[in-house]
């Protein structure tokens, strides 16, 4: 068995970083939520680490997550972030408070002493930039613990126990505003707790397959493909596992890419020769989205007719068991917490949140677990043709939610061939690999305009490009103007309804990828 990292989740919103560090560092590792953790699944899992995560609550409340204090007395290394920190502080007899100088964002780490977690990456004396994220802070230690680093709000920004192999730090090394944040991690593993670093995304693949014979058994399973990029390493892995058993269900909304059902149906039944349902429900989407603008509404009402439509055909097929989906972790964090900790909603995605009871289903999400450059990998891993894994993410309700306001077939049409316009001029400046996400937005707006020397009213058309790692955060794609103008050009000249083009420079956070 491969050397295993527990991460206990009480709720933050970047907990599955921490995962993604860790496998990047050929270490396997798994999120379990702090309400779910007892001694023996401690025992059970066999983990050489422990990472407790961040989380919102607040330590100097009562009724906030703690973890069985048994667990500090399994001779396993711990290490702890921010809210996990300040958790097994106050388990282990030190104090926190609650404080008016908070933290958030960059902050310097004054290194005071040297320790293992720092060796090779921080030496004593040196400033170093963190990303923090907390209000309460650390007051006082427990017996056996030191102080290892500062900041200016949080005196005991870094901690250690030497003897027992626990570390805690208030400052967050999964994500990429701690430069050094991934080594740390891996001088955890590999240093601290002894991982070798020998889990791959071949061993993953391996895993998955094991898992899923072992979940489905001889029964039957319509996967749910969308298409992109998520769902057909679904869908091919699945085939790979269970071969017959799978029966895949294309919905057709009517709101994907342009050309873009034609090309799924070509790749999946003619080329792979994977048992294919091609179900076209245009109609039926955009009857019951007709005059709806509410977002969130617009997610729920897809979400429940594909649902609907799953549960008309897995009656067709008979039998059909299991329900499985592309769900990755991004779309849960921001639906709801991952493995039902307390992290807060962003926003709802379709495919989060389980079946209705009464199409007596089972879900199959192999991919929940994983980033989108991870699935990627898993594609490349499979065989998947390139063009399909590295297509830019594209959201599951399709181009509803990149049509703010009402929905027309008409809109659709503009929208589809806007977007299409602005994917070839990009792939046409080689910059396609370069951008994590680009797409147009048609917008709820209309403005006065000249052509040809006469007035028009009609839609304002959005463009939007990010750069990211996983989706968990973005900023925009600095095009060149040239680029931008030429784009424009085209769209006006070439797509009748828009007859103005903006471009969104919004990062993630504030803003989300998606408008909607």
């Amino acid at each position: 068995m491969a050397d295993r990292i527990l991460i206990i989740d009480f709720g933050s919103q970047l907990t599955q970083l921490i995962a993604r560090r860790v496998r990047e560092s050929g270490v396997y590792s798994e999120v379990h939520p702090f309400n779910k953790i007892t001694k023996d699944t401690i025992l059970t899992y066999q983990p050489k680490g422990i990472i407790l995560s961040g989380g919102p609550a607040s330590v100097t409340e009562i009724g906030t997550p703690r973890i069985p204090n048994e667990i500090f007395n399994m001779n396993i290394p711990i290490l702890a972030i921010c809210y996990g920190q300040q958790t097994m502080v106050a388990q282990l007899g030190g104090t926190v408070e609650g404080s008016v100088e908070r933290e958030f964002g960059r902050s310097m780490l004054d290194i005071h002493s040297d320790c293992p977690l720092f060796s090779g990456i921080w030496a004593f004396g040196e400033k170093k930039q963190v990303w923090m994220s907390h209000g309460d802070r650390v007051t006082g230690l427990p017996d056996g613990f030191r102080v290892v680093g500062t900041s200016e709000n949080a005196p005991y920004a870094a901690i250690a126990n030497d003897q027992k192999k626990f570390y805690g730090v208030q400052f967050h090394p999964e994500v990429i505003h701690t430069p050094d944040g991934s080594l740390l991690l891996k001088n955890f593993t590999h240093v601290i707790a002894g991982c070798e670093g020998n889990w791959t995304m071949a061993t993953f693949k391996e895993s998955e397959i094991i898992k899923i014979r072992n979940q489905v058994g001889n029964g039957k399973v319509i996967c749910g493909l969308s298409g992109g990029v998520d769902s057909s390493v679904v869908a091919i892995l699945l085939h790979e596992a269970i071969g017959t058993q799978l029966t895949c269900v294309f919905v057709d909304t009517g709101m994907m890419r342009l050309n873009e059902a034609k090309e799924v149906v070509s790749l999946f039944k003619d080329h792979y020769n994977i048992q294919l349902i091609h179900r076209d429900a245009t109609n039926l989407f955009i009857d019951k989205l007709n005059g709806v603008d509410d977002p969130e509404t617009k997610r729920k009402i897809i979400g429940t007719t594909f649902i609907d439509i799953f549960e008309e055909e897995a009656n067709k097929i008979g039998g059909a068991e299991f329900l499985a989906q592309g769900t990755l972790y991004p779309d849960v964090i921001e639906s709801v917490s991952f493995h039902g900790g307390p992290s807060v909603t962003i926003k709802s995605h379709h495919n989060v949140g389980g079946l209705p009871e009464r199409m007596n289903m089972r879900l199959v999400e192999p991919l929940r677990e994983l980033f989108k450059d991870e699935v990627r990998k898993l594609g490349n891993e499979l065989g998947l043709p390139k063009r399909f894994i590295d297509r830019h993410p594209f959201p599951g309700p399709g181009l509803a939610i990149r049509l703010p306001g009402s929905i027309t077939p008409n809109k659709i049409s503009i929208l589809q061939n806007a977007d299409a316009i602005y994917i070839e001029e990009i792939k046409k400046a080689e910059l396609y690999d370069k951008i994590w996400q680009a797409f147009a937005v048609l917008l709820p707006v209309q403005s006065v305009g000249v052509m040809g020397d006469a007035r028009t009213y009609e839609f304002v058309c959005a463009l939007r490009a990010v750069t990211s790692t996983d989706g968990m955060t973005a900023d925009f794609y600095h095009f060149d103007m040239d680029f931008l103008g030429r784009v424009t050009n085209r769209i006006i000249n070439e797509v009748p309804g828009i007859n103005r083009v903006v471009y969104d420079i919004t990062s993630k956070p504030p803003g989300t990828i998606e408008w909607e």
